[in-house]
């Protein structure tokens, strides 16, 4: 293991607090982001390249990230989705047999500007008392007046629209188009791992852009429909809540997950809000009220829906609610076969405990299937 020369490095908050750190591979560098932080003690590659997280500096809150390295088939999109990094120990080298390169080797690879050696436990603390907010990671220590400028100028995640910087750019097919069942999937920042698990369930999935409309995704022909993951403020998708309003009255199966769960919620007129600090991490506590069973679940968002408006809605039904906060992390349909969950089922952080809300979804799918061909 060779010494590591390391510059001076700060995260500057936008409430003025100032935490120190040293720069991560002795590189000079800025980056701006909402802060927020991921309690997993794994899954590292997985998060930095999950499209959710667009736009945010992500601390880690496990003490040493990178010593396992990174594995090409684990990543959620093509590229980095973080706007930055900081973490306490940063590991150079690795030890998995299984790795294709260093974690160092993966940043540079994608331009993210990281930064070590800061007082996490701190930070995280901070975060959690005084709420998300946005930050500045930089080398330039001697010039923070001119950071505290530029960093007033970074626009609030509240009312932020950011699908349309991750979705993609034209419809492509997952799948074999043999399969027996077709699933429209609306990208509003679509991980590589839902699409995985729609297809190992005999789907063929046209994946299509965020601001498509319910024509052109109808006239595709599904079977049902998935509306996606994602980064930023809900509200602002008014594309995606019109074309989920018409979707959802064609009386096929759907389902929604993250930002999906929180579209389906507004295409019902119920209101979504930011979170003080939002969910991230893979060991949040959800109780299942249709089972009463308890769920470890993996999650990833900073905005929630609305549970008074929810709960007046006769149209609705909370399915899940976070055992920690009582947010809710479940809604369905009672007039259709419509259902969302604010979790990530694929996640899989080492429990499966999720894993039936896909099978719950292909069984709507086959249901609708057999009775369209009696009709």
């Amino acid at each position: 293991m060779k010494y590591q020369a390391k510059r001076k490095a700060l995260i500057l908050l936008s409430d003025g607090t100032i935490f120190h750190g040293k720069s991560v591979g002795d590189k000079e560098g800025t980056a701006f982001g909402e802060v927020c932080f991921n309690t997993g003690m794994t899954g590292y590659q997985e998060i930095f390249t999950d499209p959710s997280y667009f736009g945010q500096i992500m601390v880690t809150t496990n003490a040493h990230i990178g010593n396992y390295g990174v594995n090409k088939d684990e990543v959620e999109s093509d590229t980095i989705k973080i706007s930055g990094l900081v973490c306490r120990n940063f590991s150079y080298d690795y030890s998995r047999a299984l790795a294709d390169d260093s974690l160092q080797g993966f940043l540079d690879d994608n331009g993210l500007f990281a930064i070590s050696d800061v007082d996490t436990r701190a930070l995280v603390s901070y975060i959690r008392d005084h709420g998300a907010m946005n930050a500045v990671i930089s080398t330039e220590v001697d010039n923070i007046g001119d950071l505290k400028k530029r960093l007033a100028e970074v626009p609030s995640m509240e009312g932020l629209e950011l699908a349309s910087k991750v979705s993609t750019k034209e419809p492509y097919f997952v799948g074999s188009e043999n399969a027996s069942i077709k699933i429209a999937a609306l990208d509003i920042g679509i991980k590589k791992n839902i699409l995985r698990n729609l297809v190992k369930r005999n789907a063929y999935v046209k994946v299509f852009p965020y601001n498509t409309t319910f024509e052109e995704m109808e006239a595709w022909g599904p079977d049902a429909y998935f509306i996606s993951n994602g980064p930023g403020d809900p509200e602002p998708l008014t594309d995606a809540i019109a074309a989920t309003k018409k979707i959802i009255y064609t009386d096929k199966p759907v389902f929604g997950i993250c930002l999906g769960h929180q579209i389906i919620a507004l295409a019902n007129g119920v209101s979504t809000y930011k979170m003080h600090n939002g969910h991230r991490g893979i060991n949040h506590p959800i109780l299942n009220l249709l089972t009463g069973k308890g769920e470890i679940t993996s999650q990833n968002h900073g905005f929630a829906i609305n549970r008074e408006e929810t709960e007046a809605n006769n149209l609705l039904e909370i399915t899940h609610e976070h055992l920690n906060d009582k947010t809710v992390a479940g809604l369905r349909m009672k007039n259709k076969d419509v259902f969302s969950v604010q979790y990530h089922p694929e996640a899989s952080p080492g429990p499966h405990d999720a894993d039936y809300l896909f099978d719950d979804f292909f069984g709507l799918i086959e249901k609708s299937i057999k009775h369209n061909e009696i009709v």
